[in-house]
Formats: C-alpha cells, structure tokens, sequence
C-alpha cells in the first residue's frame, strides 16, 4: 500500500513539474491608478490562482514597453506576449481591415448594452478570428473603457453645438478612425501619444482632449483644463490582446483559465468605470472648478451622420454599415 502511495505521489510530482509554466507580460499606456491597470492586475491575480502558479502575468504600465502602437506591433510579431490597449480603431490600422473602424466612430453605440450587443455578435467574433489569423492579435475580451467626454482648455469657452468646435485643436490617438472622429465632432484633430497629452494641454499645443470621466482624473488632465461637454460621443472599449501563436500553442485548460480570468478583470473594470462616471463630475466642480457643460447632443449627433455619409465609409466599412449597427 505504501509502495503504491509513493508511486503515486511521485507520478503527480512529476506531472506538475512537466506543465509548461508561462510569464506573460502585460503592457498599458494607461497610469497605475487607471481601472484598466487595476483590472489588468485583478486578471493576474486570478489566473495565477487559477492555474496553480503555472501562468504568471506581469502587468507593466504608463507604456513602459511601448506605446499603443508600439506594444500592439510588438505582439503581432511576438516580442510581448500581451497588450491592454487593442481597440478596433488599432485594428483598422495596423491590420489593414478598415471594417474595424465603424466600431469607434462617433455615436455608432446608444449605450453600453448596445456595444456588447454588437461586439459578443457572431460577425464581430468572426471579424476577431481573421484578425488573429492576419495580423497575430488575438482579442481575448472587451472591456468598457468609459464613455467619451470633450475636455478643453479655459481659452476655447464653452462648447455647445459642432460649430463652437471649428479650429480647436483636439488630441485624438494616431489612428484614422479617431482622427475621423474628430472630424465628425467637428474639431481639427491633432494626432499624439497619450503621454504627452497632458503638457501639450498645459502649454496650449493643443486646446482639448477627449477621454472618459475616470481618464481624465488619472491622467490629471483636470488640473491643465476647464470644460467637460457631455456630448457623450464614444461608448470606449479596450480589448485586451495575446499573441496568436502563443495563444494556440498554449495547453486548453490554460486558455480556459485566461478567459475566465479575463471574465473576472472585465467585471471589475466595468463595474469600476460605471461607478467613477456616476460620481467624478460632482469631485470635477468641487476640488478642480470646472465647468460643465450640457450641450445640443442632438445637433453632434446630426453633425456625425452627415460626415459619415461620405462614400469612403461606405467603401471601408461595408454600404450601410454605420446604421446598420446603430439599429442592431
């Protein structure tokens, strides 16, 4: 009996030491106090309780391995095993599938049910697939980044209508659907990383910014402006990326553990997010004197389908694509 005991105690020993154990670091532009950070280090937490230890992530922020675009690339060509900024406008971009656009353009989304609707769809899954076939991104999830809010400087005044937005100089990241977007709004958008947005802000490089409530605290982007307008025009999403190859070549059961881990952090996040949102422009007046601003939500709205009807969206994205997915 005891013979048989030590048989078997030395054939698990030697089954765990066979697994295969991972470090998967983990790379953000966003700051360490940022729920998408918080929730990049709830998803290590549980994977590695997960697995036993056998999958260990390091979560590494305000870029310090690169970039949005730079980590992106680098997992693509496998040189870091994860990203947490993918975003379909990144897609567009550095896939060469322009169909991934529409999903960040201005006002595409109602609300948050309505993104997740969309983007759990078997046409936005089938869309993720042939992306980790071309380009070796592999989104294992989405996550609510916040809704999008205008941010300006004192210098601009308050902003009501697209109009009041003609030559501000509007950061929006360096891809072609933000930079689109800005357009849409009506603002002349100025490409930059989100590094240096803030002293571009403080030295009037730029005039404004646009990024979730939670965001905007962060980043301290408050301390450098004086507008938040509600224009409410991007229900954000971060999609966190692996490598495809490492992704296939990884045991199931692992991948088992990645996805329900990411289910965890995707909660957390989103729970997070929702709840900065509710009470963040009551601390925005109070301890920053900022001014809020209800605009003619309607009139941006109107300003965005007349600038999305233009044939080239057609062309990249599908004919009717944009209100197609508006009425999902």
């Amino acid at each position: 009996m005891r013979k048989v005991l030590l048989v078997s105690i030395l054939m698990v020993a030697l089954t765990m030491l066979a697994a295969p154990k991972y470090v998967l670091r983990f790379n953000s532009v966003a700051a360490p106090t940022q729920p998408q950070v918080l929730a990049m280090q709830k998803f290590a937490e549980i994977v590695e309780e997960l697995s036993g230890g056998a999958i260990k992530v390091e979560v590494y922020h305000s870029g310090q391995l690169g970039d949005q675009k730079t980590a992106l690339l680098a997992v693509m060509r496998g040189d870091l095993e994860m990203a947490g900024d993918g975003a379909p406008s990144w897609f567009a971009d550095l896939g060469a599938m322009p169909e991934f656009g529409v999903f960040e353009a201005a006002y595409v989304f109602k609300d948050l049910d309505h993104m997740y609707r969309v983007m759990t769809s078997k046409m936005v899954q089938d869309m993720f697939d042939k992306l980790a076939q071309k380009t070796g991104l592999r989104v294992l999830d989405v996550w609510y980044l916040g809704t999008r809010q205008l941010n300006l400087v004192a210098k601009v005044g308050p902003v009501k209508r697209p109009e009041d937005l003609k030559g501000v100089k509007l950061r929006m990241p360096n891809n072609k659907t933000f930079l689109d977007m800005g357009r849409a709004l009506g603002a002349t958008p100025t490409p930059m990383a989100f590094g240096e947005v803030y002293m571009a802000l403080k030295t009037g490089t730029i005039d404004g910014q646009d990024n979730p409530l939670p965001t905007d605290l962060s980043a301290k982007f408050v301390e450098v402006t004086k507008y938040i307008v509600l224009t409410d025009h991007q229900i954000g999403m971060i999609c966190p990326v692996i490598n495809e190859k490492l992704w296939q070549s990884m045991p199931e059961e692992y991948r088992v553990y990645i996805k329900k881990a990411m289910e965890v952090a995707r909660a957390f996040m989103n729970y997070t997010v929702l709840e900065q949102e509710a009470k963040l422009l009551k601390l925005f007046v109070e301890q920053y004197n900022m001014e809020i601003i209800v605009p003619d939500k309607a009139a941006f709205i109107e300003n965005a389908k007349k600038f999305y009807s233009q044939p080239e969206f057609d062309k990249a994205w599908g004919p009717g694509m944009y209100e197609k997915i508006q009425n999902m």
